[in-house]
């Protein structure tokens, strides 16, 4: 975690205070502390929130999973269904391996707050850089 930690300084993640959790075998898990300035005009967490940290969670967990060799992978598609939103407290992102292949990697990531509740779901395709 503190090599992620490391390679995040100064970047947007950084920005929005991102902290891995846990890595696993086609899992990750992270979380964030919401704060008022993360706040859309409406008064509810900004929608980027949410996929900031799915996206830097699934990105994180690509990152561990490359084939050997891999020089890296970039994003080639990603999307978001919003099913709830928060306020204060903490969000918890969980990124799920559904595919590891050699050329591409899917990832589900599933953002829920303090109580379980589910907030939004989240799927991407990674490109693997060769």
């Amino acid at each position: 975690m503190d090599s992620l930690l490391e390679r995040q300084r100064g970047t947007l993640p950084d920005t929005f205070g991102a902290r891995p959790m846990a890595l696993a075998e086609g899992r990750m898990t992270m979380e964030l502390t919401i704060a008022p300035w993360m706040m859309a005009p409406n008064g509810f967490l900004h929608a980027a929130t949410q996929v900031m940290l799915a996206d830097t969670c699934a990105g994180y967990a690509t990152l561990a999973h490359l084939p050997e060799g891999a020089k890296g992978f970039t994003t080639l598609e990603l999307k978001s269904n919003f099913l709830g939103t928060a306020k204060q407290g903490i969000l918890h992102v969980e990124a799920v391996a559904e595919h590891l292949g050699r050329t591409t990697q899917v990832w589900s990531a599933t953002l829920f707050d303090d109580k379980g509740r589910r907030l939004s779901l989240f799927r991407c395709s990674q490109i693997v850089l060769w």
